[in-house]
């Protein structure tokens, strides 16, 4: 059973995939060659799944930091007798070509060994499983490294120090002195693909140098947003870049699989895979931290993806990340999940779910991005199109809302105010849809939405919007009702809403719940932690309702969750203040992106005197 700390890992991409490394230098999560790939090494989820660690083999302190302006994760270890660094890439520098940031990678991680001070004794654990530990592989010592051939994959293991092989493991030890540097990579092909090979020191140190490069060049280029909590904001900018899949455009909700919302619990989903939602949601937090070049990647990618829109025009809610459809889910009955929490799942049955907001997401993120996407094809209009169609078609319908609740379908207020925004914003987008025919049509239709919410969404014995039509529950995403500029952030049932929120769906810390989870009325038992994207949500609402004391307030409650290294899980256990669910999670990060973005226009317009808020009533 693993029990690493959420909190201790730290991730490296390369746009196609995603590992984890701990603080001691292991290796605990691993997929080739994408996101949502079988893994090569998952200890995170069973000690037995395999890991791969390069650390002191004497008692160390660590300290980490991301190299700046990159993805590249660089770990000091402290001993008695000297330190070390050790610093860890996926390769993804440009190729000759002069492609874009993750064009041209060989599905190869980097570890760097650097001597800065004394002497180190180090050693070297090699434990790789794939198929989620599945496969226990024939390691071969080569020239210069070592191999392993099992199931489909076969791996090469670049090592400059000699291994000791046995019981399908790799040992080594060795000493690092001060100015000495050594490489080490692992390398990954298929039983299909010409073999992957022993790589030269010379050639791993000149690819890690080109990575770091290509990440600070892609930071320098894309990366202008100067308002509060810069840093903060320019680094989950890059972690949303992390986590995009380069080949196709599409954007994963986060690096893991069955990372679980409560310890020992079953709320233990796969989020490598690409949301609608997320995605979009992803698009314009870029906006903010960066400049998005990858809109029209996205668009098309999305078009590409469901270009009939599904069975009765609905859009499917998620993707493989180059757009598969079935996503059928399974467990893993051989592994024991994080601190036993099973079961441990591939696929997601949410793909066949339906959930009527996406339309409302995909249509805001081409409103913010209208400039980046004014050139698109008429497949992408078409499809644009087809989405604020379908919007005013099915807004009547009941479906399983944002959160995915797997109990019975219902009237949710978060869905039809998305509907709402979808005609609204296709309204906007009439010329570039070269769709003025419409308006009309959806104007009436998005009257008609706004007066139900308005009359079935309000509760006036709770004194807020709530859950679902007729429903006493709160729920975060009612927060979305002036984000999206359905109503101004200071209407009184706005103002009453918000803090219905801050007073009854919040912990002992001031983080916000999603809902609460007493009785299953999503249709599962437990319980889960705060969700860090709805406290960043409260924050936003906070600072465009003029109340910018307080936003700054629930904006560093939830930012001060980030670990050691900047990066946010999708929860926080309410008692232990622990992370948890999987990780990163890239609604967290979104969240603090728009957070902070309107907390800086808040305060820009208070200084000018202008009035509260961002003044423009669209998401950022």
């Amino acid at each position: 059973m693993s029990t690493t700390p959420i909190a201790d890992l730290a991730l490296v991409s390369d746009r196609h995939s995603a590992g984890l490394i701990s603080r001691d230098g292991s290796v605990e999560w691993l997929c080739f060659p994408r996101f949502d790939g079988p893994s090569v090494f998952a200890r995170l989820l069973d000690d037995e799944a395999g890991h791969w660690a390069i650390r002191p083999a004497v008692p160390y302190e660590t300290t980490r930091r991301y190299l700046p302006q990159t993805m590249v994760l660089e770990t000091t270890f402290r001993t008695r007798s000297g330190t070390v660094v050790l610093t860890d890439a996926m390769l993804t520098g440009p190729d000759d070509g002069g492609h874009r940031l993750g064009a041209g990678v060989p599905h190869l991680l980097v570890r760097r060994v650097s001597g800065v001070g004394g002497e180190v004794p180090m050693e070297i654990d090699y434990r790789p499983r794939p198929e989620y530990g599945l496969i226990h592989p024939i390691l071969s010592v080569v020239d210069g490294g070592v191999t392993a051939r099992g199931g489909a994959e076969w791996l090469v293991l670049t090592t400059p120090v000699a291994l000791t092989v046995g019981d399908c493991t790799g040992h080594g030890v060795f000493t690092v002195r001060e100015g000495e540097t050594r490489h080490f990579g692992m390398h990954r092909s298929t039983l299909q693909e010409t073999p992957a090979r022993v790589w030269g020191q010379a050639e791993l140190a000149a690819r890690l140098d080109d990575t770091i490069i290509a990440w600070q060049s892609w930071s320098s280029l894309h990366q202008a947003y100067d308002g509060p909590w810069r840093d903060l904001v320019h680094h989950s900018g890059r972690v949303l870049q992390a986590l995009s899949f380069q080949p196709s455009g599409a954007i994963v909700a986060a690096a893991t699989t069955s990372l679980p919302e409560w310890a020992g619990g079953e709320r233990n989903w796969d989020y490598r895979y690409t949301w609608v939602r997320d995605a979009s949601l992803t698009m314009y937090a870029l906006w903010v931290a960066a400049c998005p070049d990858e809109a029209s990647d996205f668009f098309a990618f999305l078009t590409t993806a469901a270009p009939s829109l599904g069975k009765d025009r609905a859009l499917q809610i998620m993707f493989g990340v180059r757009g598969e459809h079935d996503l059928s889910e399974r467990t893993l009955p051989h592994l024991r999940g994080w601190r036993g929490s099973r079961p441990v799942r591939v696929g997601n049955d949410a793909w066949n779910q339906q959930q009527i907001d996406v339309y409302g997401e995909l249509l805001d993120a081409a409103m913010r991005l209208e400039h980046q996407i004014s050139d698109i094809d008429d497949d992408v209009r078409r499809f644009l199109l087809v989405c604020a169609d379908t919007a005013a078609e099915r807004w009547t319908e009941k479906d399983r809302g944002i959160w995915e609740i797997r109990g019975e379908p219902q009237h949710f207020l978060y869905s039809k105010l998305m509907c709402w925004v979808a005609l609204d914003r296709g309204i906007a987008l009439a010329g570039l849809l070269r769709a003025q025919e419409r308006v009309e049509s959806w104007r009436k239709t998005c009257a008609e939405i706004r007066e139900t919410l308005l009359r079935e969404g309000w509760n006036d014995r709770v004194g807020a919007f709530t859950q679902a039509f007729g429903s006493d529950e709160l729920d975060a995403s009612a927060l979305m009702v002036p984000i999206t500029g359905f109503l101004p952030a200071g209407d009184p049932r706005v103002l009453s809403t918000i803090d219905a929120i801050a007073d009854r769906l919040t912990d002992d810390h001031g983080l916000v719940y999603r809902y609460r989870t007493a009785g299953g009325i999503d249709g599962l038992a437990g319980e889960e932690g705060a969700f860090l994207l709805c406290s960043f949500w409260l924050a936003q609402a906070l600072a465009m309702s003029g109340q910018v004391g307080r936003a700054r307030e629930a904006f560093e409650r939830a930012a001060a969750h980030a670990n050691d290294v900047g990066l946010l899980s999708e929860e926080v256990d309410s008692r232990s203040g622990e992370l948890l669910g999987n990780f990163p999670q890239a609604f967290s990060h979104i969240g603090l992106i728009n957070a902070a973005w309107a907390i800086d226009e808040a305060e820009r317009s208070a200084r000018a005197g202008a009035g509260h808020g961002n003044g423009n009533g669209r998401m950022a």
